[in-house]
Order: structure tokens, then C-alpha cells, then sequence
């Protein structure tokens, strides 16, 4: 069970005011905010350990590298993973997908092959693959979607080619909060000896994912959407994708020896670690993720699924609604639209009432065609919101209808 008044008490800035009122944070799929733990680890950080890791031979360098290998070892165990050199380190998901993309279509795509994607993507999951193609010829694939937004999985098998090099789908949805059927894309595209890079980005915060049990051969996510810092995220790979795959950038760290004439690179991880890495960022993503697991990532998929039903049986009684993305199996996401009522001003006047929702096409433009929006306002959910929250949004929205 959640105990939400003292998980509540763990994050500060939701006890602040925003225009004089409480604040209602319900843009979390945006961001999440921190818990004091995270905060004060790299306070920590910073005051007791801060030194370039990996390469010094005094005290606090192999202190600061210990932690930072410590928390490749949280990554590896939260998301279990075979061994901790299948985690790399990077500034984000995003750039874990431009990494694969680049470092993959370099060495294992040619003109006229093909990538799948789905229609629902964040854009990250789309500009790095239409980068690669405009380099090398290559085509792009977007497996369809229902009303509901749902994946029509007949379709994507039709899509499959012998020229299907790599599928990449996200897990759940930024926008619909669709929960999409991993499981089985990866097994139809591993029956086809067709390697999986998930986008774990809205998923891993909300529900236990297990690498080794879906098999996928590449997962990315980032730290600031699962209660860590910003400007750190994880990849993870196989070993035997990761050994295949060329480097991404160059420079420090990822070398095991420098001449004029020729380098050669280091082994797992660091061959795609360029620079000295965030390592207060690292440990502090570590807290985060040890902060996640002690409350149980069970009990937090029951109580914001709770949360999420609350929520949209409320709104639907609402006059003019219609919320975009009804699958059958969501997460804590709820786009929505008011007719005649642009999304913007409903996001700003949300705000002057200390409630803070997310408007616009959320970086998923071409799902917005197909959905036929513009954009949606949209609220999405963590664990430390509660239905009382809950209510003060439709009492707003039910403000801003009889205000137009």
C-alpha cells in the first residue's frame, strides 16, 4: 500500500504555492519531480567526493568512480539486466536512440533497407531514424493505429520485409497513454531475426520492466521522468549488440589507446561513453531508482491505475470533452479536448489557478494528423498525486467551460 501523506512530505516542491494557490503538478510524463533523497545526494556528491572519475589514483577519484559504478549496478538490477556492462550512460533517452541509431545503421544498414516505427512516437523516436535514412537511402515504416489508439497488429506483421532491419517502438505513449504489446512485437520480430529497441521513456516509472524477460535488444529511458536528475538517461543493449556496434562519439574515456596513426576503443561500457560522464547525476539517478523500489513499483501501477480510472470517469462527465486515447490497457496519461476551446488557453488558465498540465502536440506531431487535433491539454499522473487533485482539475475545467 502507498502511504501518500508521507511520500508527499518527501518531495518539497509540492507543498509550494503557485499565483497563491496549492500546486497541482499533473505534468509529470513532462517531467517528474524530486524526492529530498535525490536532492541530497548530490548535495553530497558535490561536497564529498567531486572528481573526474576513472582516472585518477587519489582518494576522492576512486570514491566518485565507485559510486558511479555503483549506480550502473541499480540501473542493472532495476531493470535486469545480464551484466552491468549492458547499461551505458548518456545524457537522455533521446540521445541513447540517436546512439543507436547511428552507431547501428552505420554497420548494419544499406540503401533501400527499412526501419519500423510506430504511429504514436515521441519524436525522438523518429527524427534520429530519418536522419540515418536521408544518409543512407534507407525507408521508414510506421506500423498503424486504431481509433482508440491501439496498434493494429495484423498490419505490422504485414509491414515486415527481408529488408526490415530494426524495429523500434515506444512502450507506453507520451500522448494516448496507450500500454503497447511489447512482449509480442518482440517475439514476432525475433521470429524474424529482426533486433527491438523499446523506448521505455513513460514505463519504467510506472511499472516493473524486465529486460531479460522481454528479450529486447535495445531499452532506453531517461532519469528526469523517473523521480532523478535531468541530463542523465540510460541504454541498455546486449552484450552482443553492444560488442557489434561501432562507437558514437570520440574522445576520452571510450579509448584504449590514441595514436596519430590509429586508435583502438575500450571494452563495455565505456566504448560509448565519451567524456567525463555525470557521475553526480548517476548517483543520484541510483537514489531515485532505490527511493522507486522501496515503495514498490506493484504498489505504484495499482494506485495510479486507481488514479487513472478516478480521474477519467470525472472528466467524462464533463460537457464537451473527448479525451484522446481510450486503449484498453492505458497508463496514467489523459489527453483531452474542449470543443471551442483551444488547449492553450485552458493550459493557461489551469495555471492561474495553480495547476500545472502540459498543451500542445506533446513532440508527437504526425500521431496529432492522425488523431485529428491540433494538440490536447494534458494531465498525467505520478504517485505522490491524489484524487483531491484530481477534483481541483475538474473543478477547474468545469470554471474555464462556464467561463466560455
Amino acid at each position: 500500500m502507498i502511504d501518500i501523506n508521507k511520500i508527499r512530505t518527501d518531495f518539497p516542491i509540492l507543498a509550494r504555492e503557485v499565483y497563491g494557490k496549492p500546486l497541482v503538478y499533473l505534468d509529470n510524463a513532462a517531467t517528474t519531480q524530486k524526492p529530498q533523497c535525490v536532492m541530497d545526494k548530490i548535495t553530497e556528491m558535490y561536497s564529498t567526493v567531486n572528481s573526474n572519475v576513472h582516472r585518477g589514483v587519489h582518494y576522492l577519484s576512486q570514491a566518485a568512480t565507485d559510486k558511479h559504478e555503483a549506480a550502473r549496478k541499480t540501473v542493472q538490477r532495476f531493470i535486469n539486466a545480464n551484466i552491468p556492462e549492458e547499461i551505458v550512460f548518456t545524457r537522455g533517452a533521446t540521445e541513447s536512440i540517436n546512439l543507436v541509431a547511428s552507431s547501428f545503421c552505420r554497420s548494419f544498414c544499406k540503401e533501400g533497407d527499412e526501419i519500423l516505427i510506430t504511429a504514436m512516437e515521441h519524436h525522438s523516436n523518429i527524427v534520429p531514424w530519418q536522419i540515418q535514412a536521408d544518409i543512407r537511402g534507407l525507408k521508414i515504416k510506421v506500423i498503424p493505429i486504431n481509433k482508440d489508439g491501439e496498434l493494429i497488429m495484423e498490419e505490422f506483421e504485414k509491414l515486415i520485409s527481408p529488408r526490415t532491419k530494426l524495429i523500434a517502438a515506444t512502450h507506453i505513449s507520451n500522448v494516448l497513454g496507450t500500454i503497447n504489446p511489447i512482449d509480442e512485437i518482440i517475439r514476432i520480430a525475433h521470429s524474424h531475426n529482426i533486433p527491438v529497441l523499446i523506448d521505455a521513456a513513460q514505463s519504467v516509472q510506472h511499472a516493473k520492466v524486465d529486460v531479460q524477460k522481454i528479450d529486447c535488444d535495445f531499452l532506453v529511458f531517461s532519469s528526469h521522468k523517473i523521480y532523478g536528475p535531468t541530463g542523465v538517461g540510460v541504454l541498455y543493449g546486449k552484450e552482443e549488440w553492444l560488442n557489434a556496434l561501432p562507437p558514437y562519439q570520440g574522445g576520452g574515456e571510450m579509448i584504449e589507446s590514441v595514436s596519430f596513426e590509429k586508435t583502438t576503443f575500450n571494452k563495455l561500457p565505456f566504448k560509448f561513453e565519451a567524456g567525463t560522464p555525470d557521475f553526480v547525476g548517476t548517483a543520484a539517478l541510483a537514489t531515485a531508482l532505490d527511493y522507486v523500489s522501496s515503495i514498490g513499483l506493484d504498489n505504484i501501477a495499482e494506485y495510479e491505475s486507481d488514479l487513472l480510472r478516478y480521474a477519467t470517469e470525472k472528466m467524462l462527465n464533463l460537457p464537451g470533452i473527448k479525451i484522446i486515447g481510450t486503449a484498453q490497457h492505458k497508463s496514467s496519461v489523459i489527453s483531452f479536448v474542449f470543443n471551442k476551446i483551444h488547449p492553450y488557453d485552458i493550459g493557461t488558465l489551469l495555471d492561474k489557478m495553480g495547476i500545472a498540465v502540459r498543451t500542445g502536440h506533446h513532440c508527437a506531431e504526425p500521431l496529432m494528423k492522425i488523431m485529428g487535433v491540433e494538440g490536447t491539454v494534458r494531465a498525467s499522473f505520478a504517485f505522490y498525486n491524489t484524487k483531491e487533485e484530481v477534483d481541483m482539475l475538474v473543478k477547474g475545467l468545469e470554471r474555464i467551460i462556464k467561463m466560455f
